[in-house]
Parts: structure tokens; sequence; C-alpha cells
């Protein structure tokens, strides 16, 4: 009994109690609280647990008649408990109460001052222990000149990213360029701060060449959302108008609601330079989210594509000396002529050419235009006025009307063989409800000077085509009338006073 009185009596302490509260209680806290914190937590308090455990050692020593090795381990012990103390302190306070009080403060500075820590309570030990501290102090400075003379570089890097930190050059989730290599900042260490980029790789940059030299940080403004101005190029040949160019560009990018585009600053189309045989233009837009700048760019350019397509605008290159095999005229004829054949196709398919005769079928196909569209543009805007159809080639669309509350209704899905727009081109009427492209989509366009020649020449064709026109036009009423729960019941004599409306507002559009 006598020797663990002993043991104990060397071992136990008045704060040993109080000290392992604090520590179980700060270490539970951290476990729960943080998450990515946990394995850090777990050490530290494994730490504790093994200083105190060789201060219980010390007190056996102590019982065996070895009093200064005793004194020495326990010392050991207390130091090392009281260095895991300092460190859960120091989590606690700079990752657990200052963010939640909105005071974000850099990782160096936990660092500094848990550093500054452990010296304090080391030097107040040795105190204690009868350690003369004006001998270790004198000691310490020549120490320190040596080690500062042969650590340059890395003192650079350390204070490199201690000012870093401290004047928020950088931070945390930040995009910088340095040289060539672009990246996200995911780390700023003492020597060196970590960059992930596009390609999944991580690039280690000292943080002594980030104070050398200039880097670029993307997307950041001064009170302004992160978003990083994106150049997209096209060409163009030189007769084109560019305010046309510009309207027709800027108006399908800002239509389209693309993602990760933003909409202010608004995008801009600009002429940047005529040379080498073509107008050079370049679209600008703010890109929000900067880890995908290349789909987006992808994104953009096929919108752009699209619209000047349909617009009858084809992209050029510079002029250039290059000789061409110019390709066999059998073969161009031959590639035309399928290409005919698959129009009057398609155009065979449609309810409203039905009854239409081989010559003028074929007369359709040569005016028939194409138009695609890129996924998300507005291909017919409800109320606008447009004298063309549209006949679907591949694709899906959508047909949807707008309710009084700016709500968006859907009335049917359009595939490749449906048309729509019939009425604007037949009667010159507002669009009814709009159309837009769920999916990448190609139409041909007919207009109403390319189809005005056919119905001078047969009026009678157009007694046919309002039947179809007054067959439409109930299905679609039928179709409004069921997004509002009602019953779309019409008459024949509704039925027939609605074709003789129709076709006269036919004729007189057509001059018949």
């Amino acid at each position: 009994m006598e020797f663990w009185h002993t043991v104990f009596s060397f071992f136990w302490h008045e704060e040993f109690l109080p000290t392992s509260v604090l520590a179980l209680c700060l270490a539970f806290l951290l476990y729960h609280f943080l998450h990515e914190s946990r394995k850090s937590v777990v050490n530290t308090l494994t730490f504790f647990a093994l200083c105190e455990a060789l201060r219980l050692f010390s007190g056996f020593v102590y019982a065996l008649t070895l009093p200064s090795s005793a004194v020495v381990l326990r010392e050991i012990g207390t130091i090392g408990a009281g260095i895991a103390v300092i460190r859960l302190w120091g989590q606690f306070l700079f990752r657990l109460v200052l963010p939640r009080a909105k005071l974000n403060t850099p990782r160096i500075a936990e660092d500094i001052l848990v550093i500054v820590a452990y010296a304090v309570w080391g030097l107040i030990r040795l105190r204690y222990a009868g350690v003369e501290l004006s001998s270790i102090v004198a000691t310490s400075a020549v120490m320190t000149a040596a080690l500062a003379f042969s650590m340059q570089d890395t003192l650079g890097n350390i204070l490199g990213g201690l000012a870093i930190q401290m004047d928020n050059s950088i931070e945390i989730g930040d995009w910088i360029k340095v040289d060539d290599i672009t990246g996200r900042v995911v780390d700023i260490r003492w020597r060196s701060t970590l960059l992930e980029t596009r390609n999944w790789e991580t690039v280690v940059v000292p943080n002594s060449q980030l104070m050398k030299n200039k880097f670029l940080v993307l997307g950041r403004r001064a009170d302004q959302p992160v978003q990083w101005r994106r150049w997209i190029w096209f060409n163009l040949q030189l007769h084109v108008a560019p305010s046309k160019v510009v309207s027709i560009v800027e108006e399908a990018v800002l239509q389209a609601h693309l993602q990760n585009v933003a909409h202010t600053p608004r995008p801009s189309c600009v002429l940047m330079e005529i040379d080498k045989g073509c107008a050079r233009y370049a679209l600008r837009y703010w890109l929000t989210d900067l880890a995908v700048d290349d789909g987006t760019d992808a994104l953009v350019r096929w919108h752009i594509y699209a619209a000047l397509e349909r617009a009858g605008l084809q992209l050029v290159l510079e002029e250039q000396s290059i000789h061409f095999i110019k390709e066999n005229k059998k073969y161009e004829a031959s590639m035309k002529r399928r290409e005919r054949e698959r129009r009057i196709k398609t155009l065979r398919r449609v309810d409203l050419f039905s009854q239409m005769s081989e010559k003028e079928l074929r007369h359709l196909a040569e005016s028939l235009k194409y138009a695609p569209f890129a996924r998300g543009n507005v291909i017919s805007r409800q109320g606008a006025v447009a004298h063309w159809l549209y006949i679907i080639i591949s694709g899906e669309t959508e047909v949807f009307v707008e309710v009084e509350n700016g709500q968006r209704r859907s009335l049917s899905v359009l595939r490749k063989g449906d048309f729509f727009g019939e009425m604007g081109m037949m009667t010159g009427a507002p669009r009814a409800a709009s159309v837009l492209a769920r999916t990448d989509v190609e139409c041909y366009r007919l207009d109403k000077v390319s189809f005005e020649d056919i119905m001078q020449a047969r009026p009678s064709i157009a007694e046919e085509i309002t039947q179809i026109l007054v067959q439409r036009k109930a299905e679609l009423d039928a179709a409004t009338a069921n997004m509002h729960g009602d019953q779309a019941l019409v008459s024949e004599e509704t039925r027939r006073v609605r074709h003789s409306e129709l076709l006269a507002k036919v004729k007189g559009f057509f001059g018949l």
C-alpha cells in the first residue's frame, strides 16, 4: 500500500482533474462540429493520454528510488499534456468560435499563436524546474542567427505565406494564374500554396515565388460577384453590316439563358478588326463558374453558329493561298438531288401540303431554308409576328404559353416531322404560343414570299389549307382549355363560322 501511495502522491496534482475534463470537453466539441478535423482531434487527445501515462510512469520510477529520473519524466509529461491542451484550445478558438462569429482568420495566425503558446508554456515549466532562462536566451540568439542564414529560402516561403494571408492577396477558393498555370487555391501553407487545376492536377507553388512575381487573380473585382470575362472569336464576310451581326449574336445569347453565363454585365459583340479578307468579331461574356470555362465556351459558340446560320450568314476563314481539288460536278449534282428529295419527303409529311402536286412540292423544296437551333433557344415567342413556319427535321421542342401571373404552362412536345407557325405564315396573326428548343433542333423554314407564288397560281388551295388551319386551331384551343381544367366544346355551326372567317383572312393576306 505504501508503494502505491508513493506512486500516486508523486503523480497526482490538483490541476489533473480539471485539465483532463477540459481536454475531453474540447475534444468532444471539436469532434462533433468539425468533421474535417476529427483525425487531428483524436491524435491530440491520444497524445494527451500518453503524456498523462508518462506522468503516472514517473511515479513508479520515483517509488523505485530514482527521484532525478522521475522528475525529468514528470516534467516531460507535464509539458506534453500542456501542449495537447493548447492545441485543442487553438482549434476550438480559430476553427469553431471565430468562424461562427463571422471572424475568419488565416490559418497561419492560428499556427503562430499556438507555437508562441507552446514556447511560453515550455519556458514556464523550465523555470519551475530551476533552469536559468538567461543562458537559454543568449544561446538561442546565436542559434537563431545561424538558422536564419542557412534557411533563407525556407524563411522567405514562411514569411511570404504569412504576408499573403494577412493582406488577403489571395484567398482559399480564388482562381489564380501563375506563369502558364491556372488553378483554384485549395490551401495556403507555411511553405507553399496549393493549386488544383482543371486537369485534376495539384500544383505546389512556393510562397516566395508569389511574393516576388506577379500573378493574376481571376474573376475578382471589388464589390462585385466572382465572374470572368471570356472571348469567343469568329469571322464573317466583309459585306455583312456589323450592326446586323451584333444584333443577331447578342439576341441569340441573351434569349437562351445559358447556364454559367452572367446577365450583368450583358454579353456584348464587337467588331475587333478587318484583316486578311474578313471581318473579325468577338462575343464577350462573363463566366460565373470558372471551373467550366471550356464547356461554356463551346455552348456559346454553338448558339452563335446556329444564330448566324439561321440568318443566312456563314463563318469564313482568313484568306490564304491554298489549292483545293474541285469536286466532280456529277457528285455535286447527286448531292443536290439527294437534298431536294429529302426536302420533298419532309414536305409530304406535313398535312398543310398534302394536297399539293409534285411540281408544287418541288417549288417549295427549293425555297426551304435550313434553320438550326441550340438547346435553350426560344424558336418562336408568344405574341411575336413572323410570316413563316418551321418543319422539324430532328430534335425536340416544347410548346408553352405564358399566363397572366407570369407562369409558363406547357401545351405539347413537337418532334421530327411536326410543324408550327402556320397561322403566322398564312394569316399574319401573332404567335399564339412560344416554342422552346428542348434539345439541339434542326428545322426547315418556309416563309410567306416563297409560298405566295403557289397560292397565286392555284387559289383553290386556300380552301384546302383553311380546313387544316381550323383543325389545328381547335386542337390548340382544346389544349389551352385542358390546361385551365375546362372543356372546349365547339359546335358545327361555330366551326363553319371559324372556317369562313379564317378563309377570308388567308385570301386577304395573300391578295387573292
